[in-house]
């Protein structure tokens, strides 16, 4: 593992603070609207930032400008801010039509110590719950603001619930937003795992209601869609809810979708001729649509030395479906998360399983991945017999089009920020989402001819 995370760059950033990602979770949920004990510009500002870096996808039910927040002022740094957070809340109790408030704080209030837990207590009457949830820049980024409202919401708000469904799973991992193609794999892998007789929780998914929150305790399975984030809260929904978990990469492609529901088989009980049939369904469907680009693929010879930006839970996904779908010499995947030890162990530990044949590197700067790719893939410079790796693809943000035009490669953007895109159901697991990956690495070849 090469590299080392650095806190605290705020060069080009590829995530916000904490409550960047709570407001994006929480816009994402059904009839979910969030409080915000801040300065008014935390809300709006970080708003302007999730919708427009993750395929100018908008906002949600009194989300992104219309969040309801206490806008505290200077005054309120000196006196304490609960006045306006008491006010604001009665206000959001009276004018919107929501099944939960979730109150989530900004730097400012949690450094003045405002006591948001007693003044949510005085609302445990009102006709819409409240919760709150502390979520301050320092207590980690926009991945550790998603984990803090999941258990704000699942573990401290759901009660427990001794009723278990056997075929109910619960969908986690895939954070809002930070992830730019949250819906479109959300809604591919729930396809996939309803083919197989389960009832699936994405929670995110605009056919998700309050209703699927509310049944999340009875389910039997959690399904984490990534080696890292969403991990510690399983935990934590384990211990208070019984609930198991299961923690594995986003599949994208037949191969990999194919190993993930064998997987599957391993942890539910799901029969195995039911399992056998949904594979050879989708994969005849799948290589009958992915055989008919391999006209253009080969006679244009479409092969590439790649290497790829994203954050951990795309990272071996995306390298592991270059190599083994398409064929692409892969040597490079850059980590863009900010992990602790125990994480990074985790994603080292999965990323091998991957087996890419690729390096696994850490690094949060784009001068120094720009710089990193210019050092490990030298341009020819005349030299008639130089070992360029050439022709070259980069897949990560779009930030990457920088380094892409300096090394003379191809770039699609699929890793936050993705503000060069629209993004609306787009998505790039499973079946489905591999062919669609497929269409836009191959688009962009194809798009200067």
């Amino acid at each position: 593992m090469a590299g080392k995370n650095k806190k605290g760059l705020i060069e080009r950033p590829r995530t916000t603070c904490a409550q960047g990602g709570a407001l994006a979770t929480i816009g994402s949920l059904p009839d979910v609207v969030a409080i915000s004990h801040a300065a008014e510009g935390c809300g709006g500002n970080l708003s302007g930032s999730i919708s427009l870096n993750s395929g100018n996808n908008g906002e949600g039910f009194c989300s992104g400008n219309q969040i309801p927040t206490s806008a505290i002022r200077e005054k309120n740094v000196i006196f304490g801010g609960a006045d306006r957070l008491r006010h604001e809340i009665s206000s959001a109790e009276e004018l919107i039509d929501a099944k939960l408030f979730i109150v989530i704080t900004g730097c400012m209030t949690e450094i003045i110590g405002d006591d948001i837990e007693a003044v949510v207590d005085e609302f445990a009457d009102a006709e819409t719950p409240v919760v709150a949830v502390n979520t301050p820049s320092f207590e980690g980024d926009a991945y550790t603001g998603y984990e803090l409202v999941l258990d704000g919401v699942f573990n401290k708000f759901l009660p427990v619930s001794e009723e278990k469904d056997p075929k109910l799973v619960n969908l986690f991992g895939v954070i809002p937003n930070f992830d730019p193609f949250y819906r479109g794999d959300l809604e591919e892998i729930a396809r996939i795992l309803r083919k197989t007789g389960l009832k699936v929780n994405t929670f995110f998914t605009p056919d998700q209601t309050f209703e699927n929150i509310l049944s999340a305790p009875k389910a039997s399975l959690n399904i984490v869609l990534s080696p890292v984030w969403g991990v510690g809260f399983a935990e934590k929904f384990e211990s208070r809810h019984s609930t198991p978990y299961w923690a594995t990469d986003i599949p994208i492609g037949a191969v990999a979708t194919e190993k993930f529901l064998h997987s599957l088989a391993e942890h539910i009980d799901i029969e195995k001729q039911v399992v056998d049939n949904v594979i050879k369904e989708e994969s005849d469907s799948y290589y009958g649509y992915f055989l008919r680009t391999l006209d253009i693929i080969v006679n244009s010879q479409f092969f590439y030395y790649a290497a790829t930006v994203t954050n951990s839970s795309y990272a071996a996904p995306i390298a592991s479906y270059l190599k083994h779908e398409l064929g692409w010499q892969t040597d490079d995947v850059y980590v863009t998360d900010i992990l602790d030890k125990k994480s990074l162990e985790r994603l080292q530990e999965n990323f091998d399983k991957a087996d890419t044949g690729a390096e696994l590197i850490l690094e949060t700067n784009t001068k120094q991945i720009a710089w990193s790719l210019r050092k490990r893939h030298p341009r020819n410079q005349g030299e008639r017999y130089f070992d360029q790796h050439s022709p070259f693809y980069l897949v990560g943000s779009a930030l990457e089009k920088y380094a892409a035009a300096d090394l003379g490669a191809l770039t699609l953007a699929v890793s936050y920020p993705v503000y060069n895109r629209i993004i609306a159901d787009r998505g790039y697991a499973g079946y489905k989402g591999g062919l669609r990956l497929l269409e836009d690495l191959i688009s962009v070849a194809v798009s200067g001819k």
